[in-house]
């Protein structure tokens, strides 16, 4: 279950700095952080949410992590413009027994995205999938 403080080691900025969310709004099946040091006219916001499908063996559940940052635009000065970055794990729910499988592609999609074929964690966006993204590169 998410505090309703996010703090201490949960979240770093590009150059590895802790930054600290707040519970913000939500329902039973979402839950939405602002930045605390943010602007209200320029929202830092975590949004988590889930949602399941189907019944039986066809249960999935898709869940969803995505982080939207406001900012004004560096060409105008003026416009507010918001870049988002998300990750969604769907899981056969109803054919799995254990979530081994949702970890085993979460861990690689982190890897790939976050690292330059190390252990080491890159913060700053430069990691082999995340420069991929970032750069529409193959």
């Amino acid at each position: 279950m998410l505090s309703d403080i996010l703090n201490t080691n949960e979240i770093k900025d590009a150059s590895g700095l802790e930054v600290e969310f707040e519970y913000k709004s939500g329902s039973d099946r979402s839950k939405i952080f602002q930045q605390i040091e943010g602007s209200p006219a320029q929202p830092h916001l975590i949004t988590v949410s889930h949602s399941e499908t189907g019944a039986a063996l066809k249960l999935r559940r898709r869940s969803l992590v995505r982080v939207d940052l406001t900012v004004i635009s560096d060409v105008d000065s003026i416009t507010p413009v918001t870049a988002s970055s998300y990750k969604v794990v769907d899981i056969p729910l109803g054919a799995l027994l254990t979530n081994a499988a949702a970890k085993k592609v979460l861990a690689e999609l982190d890897s790939f995205c976050s690292t330059l074929g190390t252990s080491t964690l890159l913060y700053d966006g430069t990691g082999l999938g995340n420069h991929a993204l970032l750069n529409g590169s193959l």
